[in-house]
């Protein structure tokens, strides 16, 4: 049975020790499958937050029944099993914040009229690249069709909230960890018939053309190029040298509000009213989530040298430009990625962390 290491096999030990209530050799069981199991969980809820609550919901649940584990299948898979369920039960029970966020907002001036109005996802979140480095060496199955940047992207993630949650549980388990129909099925106890027609529609449901192929490779002279000057613009209030930078059809959304804005001519008149009205002026602090390029956002304060967190800014690119901007208005975002809720201005005018 695939699943039960050898007599005298580490392994072997430790679940015999946990299935004994050993608290430390349980955590050596499940800690090889930590991270990979909380962006799992990320993908299905589209929200970290979430993810965590379920990751701890899982490890729980697995701790309970560590006795009745006999090892029919792999301790990973085992573990894929718990948390799936764990989120699927989470989604039919509403046990989410996909309205409430989007309610109480309440943005600073009044918006223009966006390009467009969508009820969710309102609760997406970003993944901080720094936690996706720790799966980097968990390779996906051989049937798995997408690499761990493509199956993290913004356009991913939000493609995957509108599926239903039983047919977005089985796409990522196929072909994003690449589990076999069978093994699929066993974790919904369902059949592969069912495994595969819920695949099919699934596939079906998402845009062709997601996630892009044009995407350019983290740290590439383009991405780098185009970064930069996209900062040098957005710190310099730039509208026109902003613009320049987009796709024609690009878009700008800002969760947890429903607006969306598409088109340089519709980002830019939002730029220019809202984001630098009345001479505004921001920083941004480099970072990365969802292999995508991003930015702490810091407002400037012309009567102090303090900066104030004003969101995170998530860049799509291409090969022909920014194809998106995402602004997560959210604050608290900023601790998950290392950066803190201001500031200050050194004497040289450069950016110290407060």
């Amino acid at each position: 049975m695939p699943g039960i290491p050898p007599a005298g096999h580490p392994a072997e030990e430790l679940l015999t020790r946990a299935r004994d209530g050993d608290g430390e050799a349980f955590r050596g069981l499940v800690e090889p499958y930590r991270h990979e199991l909380q962006v799992h969980c990320y993908r299905l809820l589209g929200s970290m937050q979430d993810a965590e609550d379920l990751l701890q919901e899982t490890l729980l649940a697995a701790w309970r029944g560590i006795g009745g584990y006999r090892a029919e299948a792999s301790m990973r898979t085992w573990l894929y099993r718990i948390a799936t369920n764990r989120c699927l039960n989470a989604l039919r029970a509403g046990a989410r914040r996909p309205t409430g966020q989007a309610a109480t907002y309440q943005p600073e001036v009044a918006m223009p009229e966006p390009s467009h109005r969508r009820a969710e996802p309102s609760w997406l979140e970003p993944y901080p690249d720094a936690l996706l480095g720790a799966i980097a060496d968990a390779r996906p199955g051989p049937e798995a069709r997408y690499e761990v940047r493509e199956s993290v992207s913004l356009a991913f993630l939000t493609a995957l909230q509108h599926l239903p949650p039983r047919r977005r549980a089985v796409l990522v388990l196929r072909d994003v960890l690449g589990f076999r129909a069978a093994e699929v099925a066993a974790m919904l106890d369902t059949t592969e018939n069912a495994v595969h027609a819920a695949l099919k529609r699934a596939r079906a449901a998402l845009p062709r053309d997601l996630p892009g192929t044009d995407v350019p490779l983290p740290g590439s002279p383009h991405e780098r190029r185009v970064v930069a000057e996209f900062v040098r613009a957005f710190e310099n209030g730039d509208v026109d040298a902003i613009v320049t930078l987009l796709t024609g059809d690009a878009w700008l959304t800002m969760p947890p509000l429903p607006l969306e804005y598409q088109g340089r001519d519709a980002i830019g008149d939002f730029l220019r009213s809202v984001a630098f009205r009345d001479g505004r002026r921001h920083a941004l602090v480099p970072t990365r989530a969802n292999g995508q390029p991003a930015f702490g956002c810091y407002l400037r304060d012309p009567g102090t040298p303090i900066l104030h967190a004003h969101g995170l800014v998530v860049l799509t690119l291409t090969g022909d430009g920014i194809d998106a901007i995402t602004r997560f208005h959210d604050n608290a975002l900023l601790a998950a990625f290392g950066l803190p809720r201001s500031l200050r201005l050194t004497a040289g005018g450069d950016d110290a962390r407060r």
